[in-house]
């Protein structure tokens, strides 16, 4: 298995990965499926953005998981900021992999010069905050019924990782 950077061959994975959890999990609040030209357009703007999309590969060159970052909030003050992304196939979860994933981004944020990561997580993916947790990542906020999925309303937690010292001067 290697990490690298998500090429237009990965995106049919990346694609699969995502509309199941679309379709079978609470950690995309989106209720529809999307197409292999709704993931060619977020790869491109990603990528024409400066953001890193990071897949993990097999031998075979089929997609296990991906990363990514954005932009949290599209004000000035907030460009030392990103919000990231970590999926990895059903069939792959709870392998390391999603680490694995997270440890590749953090340090390409951090390469880029950012100051902090911050994660939305469906308070009820226990896997995941714990994941978060072992990362460096602490709660900051929690928001109840924000959103709704499956029938039910769901509440939001909010985990950050300051990924420089606080002391450097902003950008």
């Amino acid at each position: 298995m290697i990490i690298r950077d998500a090429l237009d061959a990965d995106l049919r994975g990346i694609r699969d990965i995502y509309n199941d959890a679309v379709a079978n999990t609470t950690a995309i609040w989106n209720n529809y499926a999307v197409d292999l030209d709704n993931r060619r357009a977020w790869l491109a703007d990603r990528t024409a953005l400066g953001f890193p999309v990071l897949v993990a590969v097999n031998d075979e060159g089929g997609v296990l998981g991906y990363s990514s970052y954005g932009t949290w909030r599209a004000f000035d003050g907030f460009r030392q900021t990103v919000e990231h992304s970590v999926y990895v196939r059903s069939d792959q979860r709870g392998q390391g992999l999603g680490p694995k994933l997270m440890q590749a981004l953090i340090e390409r944020a951090r390469e880029s010069g950012l100051h902090v990561m911050v994660a939305a997580i469906e308070s009820g993916n226990a896997a995941s905050i714990r994941l978060h947790e072992r990362l460096g990542f602490v709660t900051t906020g929690q928001m109840p019924q924000v959103g709704q999925k499956f029938g039910r309303w769901l509440d939001l937690t909010f985990m950050q990782l300051l990924l420089s010292p606080a002391t450097e001067q902003p950008r």
